[in-house]
């Protein structure tokens, strides 16, 4: 396999445990250049900025080799502007995640992991999302991180297409195995739900107060990750 040049980001942040695992895998596969929000971003799905201006700027990153940014913009502003003004040469591939946290079912529309890797998919980049569980377990992922990596690096897809890797919250002991082709389960893993609280100036304050739940359907991404597997299927951006 040729050497790639790869550009990595996140929603999570860039101080965040998983882009960090992700790029010193991702080191084994070619030159790695990080470009990552300064903080939290998730549930921004393919936002960019339009009017307002994106301040980044070269910082330290703990992976000897890493050329690394951080930015003031979203997930998908740090493909765009990183595939445009920072990388010298042709980006090869788009890694978005590790996130912190599933990115399944219908909540893949709301994932800034997920839309970053879109952006890219929409400049014809190969691009992949990992996810894995909300847990400090990280067994199985960093078990089959840098396989599925290599392996899914070159695997084909169609134009405005992603793989969508996401890895289950068990230990190795628990693990099932590898399932592909996982289709979008048609509903999230919470039920959709908001808490009130009323003010005295007649505001209604409104937080989001989901009930986690494990419904899904055989065949599916979610349905996977529940009993023990990693998923594996394809995101289709708009045709």
């Amino acid at each position: 396999m040729n050497k790639k040049t790869i550009l990595i980001t996140n929603d999570d942040g860039i101080g965040a445990d998983g882009i960090v695992r992700l790029a010193r895998a991702a080191t084994k596969f070619g030159k790695v250049y990080v470009i990552a929000p300064d903080s939290q971003r998730s549930a921004m799905s393919h936002k960019i900025t339009l009017r307002e201006h994106i301040d980044v700027k070269e910082t330290d990153f703990p992976v000897e080799g890493v050329k690394a940014y951080v930015s003031t913009g979203t997930p998908a502003d740090c493909v765009r502007f990183g595939m445009l003004n920072i990388i010298p040469e042709k980006t090869d591939v788009v890694f978005s995640g590790i996130n912190y946290g599933y990115n399944s079912g219908s909540d893949i529309q709301y994932s800034a992991t997920v839309g970053a890797a879109l952006e890219a998919a929409c400049a014809g980049v190969h691009a992949i999302a990992f996810s894995e569980g909300i847990t400090e377990c990280h067994e199985v992922t960093d078990k089959y991180l840098e396989e599925l990596m290599q392996e899914y690096i070159e695997k084909k897809l169609s134009h405005n297409q992603i793989w969508n890797i996401n890895f289950p919250n068990c230990k190795l002991s628990e693990f099932k195995g590898i399932l592909e082709d996982r289709v979008m389960a048609l509903n999230s893993f919470y039920n959709d739900r908001y808490s009130e609280e009323h003010l005295e100036d007649g505001t209604i304050r409104l937080r989001v107060d989901g009930q986690y739940h494990e419904n899904a359907l055989p065949g599916t991404d979610f349905r996977a990750i529940v009993d023990g597997y990693i998923s594996i299927g394809i995101v289709n951006n708009y045709k």
